[in-house]
């Protein structure tokens, strides 16, 4: 009986460098040949081996028998009059993601914010992500592909390259640890955008023991606390995490954080009308950023379908900004940006989500 060899095909893309030119090494390609194979896939982001050029037609076959390559597909795309875009993205399994384009003209910053999980298992209250569950961590090549297509558009649209990057998106970042800093390694490479982590900025809600193992590894990235309550009963009310990382396991995580980094933290607070913009929420605020250098950034809602809370007035956000900084704490106001769009993080994926749901342990 004659039998032919079958290839069952590998995710080329989950391949590290160096373990990716021990691969070509096998296929006894020349070492040139594995660098202009890594250069295509991380620096030019090509997703298709018919695009490689510079490689052969038996060595592009070669590789189209032996391993495949997993791609974002471009789902749905809202254009919000002030600029902000919004993309779905498709994953290979179906699932679906979400990535924003802020282009903010007047300084020259245009931001990426990407998600690192596809749904969240962390259900806090005012999250439209919550609402779906976990449903599986990211690669980093699919967190790295979302700051690849967003930055096509921002060239095609503003002329200019994407300048920073926050992981910011769907998903808890931490809980996604290795994918996320893999993603953030290959994004600061000079193999691949060559983008400086100064640049990049991680969201938590508050894991503190990874917050601890982020500053331990030879990163430079700027991390932010969603933090949106300055006291535990206020924050585990509408964020579950606070009961098993309370505040005081923060604060000491994050200064372990800005000792040994040196980098900057922030605070996100979005402003909830009645709930966490009163005078005595601003006292609690101050005393949270004496412990180390913090630069808050007070939000205004994007109000989420199923969710009880409501954004504050624009005087509201403006006096609790103005009673914080009278206290000589840094605090600026964002204002909400594509509210004519679905903006809030997880609205546009959760329309047509498949709704199965699992978690899958911290990697």
């Amino acid at each position: 009986m004659i039998t032919s060899e079958v290839h069952v095909r590998t995710d080329i893309l989950a391949f590290s460098d160096a373990a990716l030119q021990q691969e070509m090494e096998k296929l006894g390609w020349q070492r040139f040949r594995s660098d202009q194979l890594i250069s295509w896939l991380w620096e030019h982001g090509v997703r298709s081996f018919e695009e490689m050029t510079n490689l052969s037609k038996q060595q592009r076959q070669e590789l189209n028998e032996r391993y495949y390559i997993p791609r974002l597909v471009t789902d749905k795309v809202q254009y919000s009059t002030d600029g902000t875009v919004k993309f779905r993205f498709k994953l290979h399994d179906g699932y679906m993601i979400e990535s924003v384009l802020i282009p903010v003209d007047e300084e020259e910053r245009y931001t990426v914010c990407v998600s690192s999980q596809a749904g969240c298992s962390l259900t806090c209250k005012f999250c439209a992500t919550g609402q779906m569950g976990l449903l599986r961590n990211l690669t980093a090549s699919e967190i790295f592909d979302q700051y690849t297509e967003v930055n096509r558009c921002c060239q095609e649209r503003y002329g200019r390259k994407l300048s920073n990057i926050v992981f910011m998106g769907m998903g808890e970042p931490l809980l996604n640890y290795k994918q996320v800093v893999g993603a953030i390694r290959r994004l600061s490479s000079a193999k691949g955008p060559g983008l400086s982590p100064r640049r990049m900025t991680v969201s938590t809600a508050g894991i503190a023991k990874m917050i601890v193992r982020l500053a331990d590894e030879d990163l430079k990235v700027n991390l932010a606390l969603s933090l949106h309550a300055a006291d535990d009963d206020k924050r585990s009310t509408m964020m579950p995490i606070n009961e098993y990382n309370d505040l005081q396991s923060l604060m000491s995580a994050l200064k372990y954080f800005n000792q040994k980094t040196g980098n900057k933290i922030s605070y996100e607070y979005i402003a909830f009308a009645g709930f966490n913009d009163q005078a005595s929420d601003a006292r609690n605020l101050v005393r949270l950023c004496s412990h180390f250098p913090v630069m808050v950034n007070v939000i205004e809602y994007n109000p989420v379908r199923g969710s009880d809370y409501e954004k504050s007035s624009e005087d509201q956000i403006n006096q609790f900004a103005k009673m914080v900084r009278e206290q000589g704490v840094m605090i600026t106001v964002r204002r909400s940006r594509g509210k004519d769009i679905d903006a809030a993080c997880g609205q546009l994926a959760n329309q047509e989500q498949n709704p199965i749901s699992k978690t899958i342990p911290t990697s």
